[in-house]
């Protein structure tokens, strides 16, 4: 894709399975992809794997629910590969249950991963992109905050969140050349979603349905996502700013 070769990519999530997917994919376009993910030790063998296969890539160890960590983890991926020229905020997490059933402190875990982790990231980055007057941010958000999804309240409500926020934020920086634009997964085979799930005959007959609703037949698989964000993060999607993207197998189809 065009444009994309020496840019600075930051990856948050860099070590799940769409977060890997893309950092590989990323990284295949010859750009130089910073691999953020709390979990240090795996970040680490996403970034070697890449680098064995020709790629450029440093991994960093990132809590992104403290702003903190964020801000000087910015800092040293811009000291040491360059100004960031490509946010993606993939990282995600989530608990099954109806609201009924969850707690205050579960609501505050959800709310931290999924909506202050991001803002904390745009914080972090978008001076420095308004500065030079480019930027490409890619947010990973879902369907269920589209349409939501029975058993995610809060995270659909932070999900429907980032995608209002992605909307705004494109508004107030397009005079600044900076695109803004979000991808919506429908239901994709990563731990996230065996978590969710759960295990044995339970989480075969969602896994089963889930299936049947989706009119390809089949869970979306991390490299189904990919390719829709790094063309969005390409000179491609220049003139693309402020849109949704359902990477669903057709599953919801609204506008």
């Amino acid at each position: 894709m065009k444009g994309l070769q020496e840019k600075v990519v930051i990856v948050t999530g860099g070590a799940g399975g769409i977060g890997a997917a893309l950092c590989k994919r990323f990284a295949a376009e010859k750009a130089i992809v910073a691999v953020f993910d709390l979990n240090e030790q795996a970040a680490g063998q996403v970034a070697r794997d890449i680098r064995e296969q020709g790629g450029q890539a440093r991994a960093f160890a990132v809590d992104i629910t403290d702003n903190a960590r964020v801000i000087s983890a910015v800092a040293a991926v811009e000291a040491e590969l360059g100004p960031v020229d490509v946010l993606v905020n993939n990282a995600g997490w989530d608990f099954a249950a109806r609201f009924v059933d969850t707690t205050p402190e579960l609501w505050q875990k959800i709310i931290a991963i999924n909506l202050v982790g991001p803002l904390n990231l745009h914080h972090a980055v978008v001076k420095g992109m308004s500065a030079r007057g480019s930027g490409r941010i890619v947010n990973i958000a879902s369907d269920a905050g589209r349409v939501g999804s029975s058993g995610e309240s809060v995270y659909s409500a932070c999900k429907g969140g980032v995608i209002a926020f992605s909307k705004t934020l494109a508004r107030e920086l397009a005079r600044k050349k900076i695109n803004v634009n979000v991808v919506c997964p429908g239901p994709t085979d990563t731990a996230l979603f065996r978590d969710f799930a759960g295990a044995g005959e339970s989480g075969d007959k969602l896994r089963g349905a889930l299936e049947k609703a989706i009119p390809f037949g089949r869970l979306g698989q991390p490299d189904d996502v990919v390719g829709a964000v790094c063309f969005l993060a390409s000179d491609d999607a220049a003139f693309i700013t402020g849109q949704v993207l359902s990477v669903s197998g057709g599953l919801t189809m609204a506008g």
